[in-house]
């Protein structure tokens, strides 16, 4: 069995249906990818909601002025968990943040722990969560062929970005992480 926490970020629906502003076109792929991880994991696994806040304070009211269809409550359809993943889900944590790395997800990985990240989108969220876990001094694995980004490009500068912070960060295969 694989040591560590798996957070799976941001498998909603807002960045899986084509129809989205914010759809990712690899969607599919890293959901293929997550399926492959979550046995290796069994109950340490972390499924994380990016969901908007109630109200957006400071550079966020840009943001969402940008985005107003995302200024939706937490159970709205658009920040649902994919159908595929809604019942797989054993423990689900939202934030109104880029970054997953709360204190919530801190606890769970606990002091000297691995964290494991897949999900959407490589370039952002996932980004945002690895860089901030390093900087606690976590070892954080990326699994490259379990995320997807807004486009490959974007998502292999962000994979290369990461890179560079190693040892604190690695990216790896799903292969390389559970093996054949």
């Amino acid at each position: 069995m694989t040591t560590g926490l798996l957070a799976v970020i941001d498998m909603q629906r807002v960045f899986a249906e084509p129809g989205s502003p914010w759809a990712t076109p690899r969607f599919a792929a890293a959901a293929a990818g997550v399926r492959r991880l979550l046995p290796a994991f069994a109950e340490r696994v972390t499924f994380t909601r990016f969901v908007a806040p109630d109200e957006p304070a400071g550079a966020w009211r840009a943001y969402y002025a940008r985005w107003p269809f995302a200024l939706q409550p937490p159970d709205a359809p658009l920040w649902r968990l994919t159908d595929e993943f809604a019942d797989r889900a054993p423990h689900i944590m939202d934030a109104t943040t880029f970054g997953k790395w709360t204190p919530e997800l801190a606890t769970r990985v606990g002091p000297g722990g691995r964290l494991v990240l897949a999900g959407v989108s490589t370039d952002c969220c996932v980004l945002s969560t690895a860089l901030a876990a390093a900087d606690a001094g976590v070892e954080a694995l990326v699994v490259s062929d379990a995320c997807a980004g807004v486009d490959d490009d974007s998502h292999a500068k962000a994979l290369d970005v990461m890179a560079l912070y190693g040892p604190l960060i690695r990216v790896v295969t799903v292969d390389q992480l559970i093996g054949t």
